[in-house]
């Protein structure tokens, strides 16, 4: 395995781990603050912190051309629109471990979504990688209360958490062919800011200058949590990983999130964790090393547009 794809899996799992951290913030926070509000407020922070961070760095790399804009623009809607507002509004109809297992079924519909556009062949092996994965994340909200009894509200909020699901899948798809022409960071930049913008008319809607007055110290912390690391370093880590692994290889590690909000609600509410922790902890790693293990000739790989090398 080479640095660079060693480097790409990192920034995966460690994006995932941000994340699962994220998920605890965020259901604090929205208790305060409403979703088109919160979403603004995170990914309006972390949009210009990497764009500022590219003027530092690499002033070029904020330069785009002419017709990678509207896939941008469609990116910035997908994960930076439609995926926080569907996400902080399905936590409000549904429990966080409910919602947890649908967005659990990411990987499955990216596989899905990438063969369907032809852009990533997996084999048996892979494939059973993301069914494990998921029903790692199952036996792990076991012990948080996954029960069933379904009423419209929660099934309202599930159906948004499996929106959520689907926009992260398509995100991780339709970026793989403008990341080959331009890097991360601006790929990143541009999603983030112009998902911000389309957000923004429902923020001031909402008041967010009012629920920007209201916040207590506490709600400010975390939001800089959910800007900065759970937002710019998160992000980008994900996008960056696209530029190496295929995008149900990327994708994946997204289901390490809920094992890691139960190890943290477990650690922080001084709760115990039970076996069926540890067993559901090992069945998504074992999934997760399935999908990104050694590929035979036959097994996954990305289908690169014409054109494009690496």
């Amino acid at each position: 395995m080479s640095m660079s794809s060693v480097a790409a899996h990192a920034a995966a799992f460690w994006a995932a781990l941000l994340f699962g951290a994220s998920v605890v913030a965020t259901r604090i926070v929205a208790q305060d603050v409403p979703p088109f509000t919160l979403a603004v407020l995170r990914f309006a922070q972390g949009g210009l912190i990497l764009a500022l961070g590219a003027l530092v760095v690499d002033p070029a790399s904020l330069y785009v051309r002419r017709r990678d804009v509207p896939v941008l623009l469609l990116l910035g809607a997908v994960l930076f629109a439609v995926f926080p507002v569907a996400f902080n509004v399905g936590l409000r109809l549904t429990t966080a471990s409910r919602g947890a297992l649908m967005l659990a079924t990411m990987p499955l519909w990216t596989a899905v979504l990438a063969w369907v556009l032809r852009r990533e062949r997996l084999d048996a092996r892979q494939l059973v990688g993301v069914l494990l994965t998921i029903i790692g994340v199952g036996i792990v909200l076991t012990e948080r209360g996954l029960t069933w009894g379904e009423t419209a509200e929660t099934m309202a909020g599930e159906g948004l958490m499996l929106l959520t699901a689907l926009c992260g899948a398509l995100y991780s798809v339709l970026a793989k062919p403008v990341l080959a022409r331009s890097s991360a960071l601006t790929v990143t930049v541009y999603a983030m800011l112009f998902g911000t913008l389309l957000l923004l008319p429902g923020a001031l809607a909402e008041g967010l200058a009012a629920a920007v007055a209201g916040l207590d110290t506490i709600d400010i912390l975390l939001l800089l949590f959910l800007g900065i690391l759970g937002g710019a370093i998160g992000y980008l880590g994900v996008t960056f990983s696209l530029t190496r692994l295929a995008p149900t290889q990327a994708t994946v590690y997204i289901n390490l999130n809920p094992v890691v909000a139960t190890a943290l609600a477990g650690l922080l509410l001084h709760e115990q964790l039970t076996l069926a922790f540890a067993v559901g902890l090992i069945a998504v790693l074992c999934g997760v090393l399935l999908v990104n293990g050694p590929q035979r000739s036959a097994g996954s790989r990305v289908l690169q547009p014409r054109g494009v090398t690496r």
